[in-house]
């Protein structure tokens, strides 16, 4: 993509109202642009970051098992009377009416949407387990929006849904998304560590959060020292292996780890004071285990071997990719702007042509631009006629891996300079090897 030609309205100063490096520099960098109170646009740059999130958080699920499909954004209130919740939900839900007069809700969740699909199609154990999941848009009408995309009333979340016949079942469904986050944090660049959680409105007794630690975090939470150093479950993990499963939580559940409603000062008063860590947590991702909470009311029952029937047991599991955008930036930045981890940076590399006009200058951008592209390499080529330090803070502010600086006096010698973002080492290599680096 060349930058004369794309959409990146960069901001030069410092919003007044954004309150936390995230909000500021995915503001700079023209990332989002907010339409209402914690209602925000996506602007190019930033869709093509929410896209990676999503491509990343749809392998892993998939991997694990999970089924894609795509519910309704509007929701009928008659379901939510089913399973009780209409009226305990509170004023987060906005209700609405159609033009009937019927009662109509923006929905801030799916539980007893997917509880309504499953039970008109699924009657027997024979088609259990079973894990459904979609990527939504939701709405809930936080009384205070704050941090841009970090908590904003509206946001794009990952919900999954496990159905089991029983508590084991459900157990091992609820292992495969546990797993299954783990590696989806970690492909993203991010430590997460799992933490049991209190389950709120979505019920049940079974939860984790998964938080990554940043001293902008919501809220202190504890755990064991130990857990940063824990490997990830590998790509080749068995997810129909109860006991792999079992093994894998069982280690990433063995310490210490706990959000601060579920704290416990004398549990993590005996961890050995060297190993005890306190820090401010980001919360990134949510699983629930609620047995029959929703298909006991809602009579979503399946045929058992023996024949009778029996409510199933059911989970629940949510990423919000908006605001782990901004998680991602809180964990990785630096004073001159995003530092993206590769995996979902909107580009791998920028060209930087730092004397657009001259023959030879752009002749070499033009032939690292068109070589770059032809290998799949993902390129934003600035040939804008801004000056070279506008174009050097552009390209540190959007946080692209890799820049390439393109220059007569470097090409006198058949040079260009390769600078990566993280930790600024910089190297002057011929542009063939540039190609072969960045394509390697």
């Amino acid at each position: 993509m060349r930058l004369s030609r794309y959409f990146l309205p960069i901001l030069r100063d410092t919003p007044k109202d954004a309150e936390i490096v995230s909000h500021r520099l995915m503001l700079r960098a023209g990332m989002i642009r907010q339409e209402a109170a914690g209602i925000y646009a996506w602007l190019p740059l930033g869709h093509r970051v929410l896209a990676k999130v999503c491509n990343i958080i749809r392998e892993e699920q998939n991997r694990s098992g999970a089924v894609e499909m795509l519910m309704p954004t509007i929701q009928s209130a008659d379901l939510w009377r089913e399973s009780g919740r209409y009226d305990d939900y509170g004023k987060e839900m906005l209700r609405i009416q159609d033009r009937h007069e019927r009662e109509m809700l923006y929905g801030p969740t799916n539980e007893e949407m997917i509880t309504e699909i499953f039970r008109s199609y699924v009657k027997s154990y024979k088609n259990l387990p079973l894990n459904l999941y979609h990527l939504q848009w939701k709405f809930r009408d936080e009384v205070r929006p704050r941090f841009g995309v970090y908590r904003s009333r509206e946001f794009l979340m990952k919900d999954a849904y496990s159905f089991d016949l029983d508590a084991a079942g459900a157990k091992h469904s609820y292992n495969k998304m546990f797993v299954a986050y783990l590696r989806t944090f970690a492909r993203m660049g991010l430590k997460a560590i799992p933490m049991v959680a209190d389950t709120g409105p979505i019920g049940g007794n079974l939860s984790h959060e998964f938080i990554i630690l940043a001293s902008t975090g919501e809220s202190e939470v504890f755990c064991h020292k130990d857990y940063l150093g824990f490997d990830v479950p590998a790509a080749n993990v068995n997810f129909d292996s109860r006991d792999e499963l079992e093994n894998l939580v069982g280690k990433w559940t063995s310490l210490y780890a706990a959000t601060s409603e579920k704290h416990d000062a004398a549990a993590f008063g005996a961890i050995p004071s060297d190993k005890q860590m306190s820090a401010r947590g980001i919360e990134v991702g949510h699983i629930f285990y609620f047995g029959t909470k929703y298909s006991e009311p809602m009579k979503a029952s399946v045929q058992t071997p023996d024949g009778a029937m029996q409510p199933v047991h059911m989970g629940s599991y949510g990423i919000g990719p908006t605001r782990l955008v901004a998680a991602i930036i809180e964990a990785s930045h630096d004073q001159n702007g995003i530092v993206w981890p590769e995996a979902i940076a909107p580009f791998k590399v920028g060209i930087l042509n730092l004397k657009q006009g001259d023959g030879t200058t752009d002749a070499a951008c033009e032939k690292l631009y068109n070589e770059l592209n032809a290998r799949g390499v993902e390129v934003l080529y600035d040939d804008t006629d801004d000056r070279a330090g506008a174009k050097f803070a552009t390209a540190d502010l959007i946080g692209l891996p890799y820049q390439i600086l393109v220059g007569p006096k470097g090409l006198a010698e058949g040079k260009i300079e390769l600078k990566q973002r993280a930790g600024g080492a910089r190297e002057m290599i011929t542009p063939e090897d540039a190609v072969k680096r960045l394509v390697g």
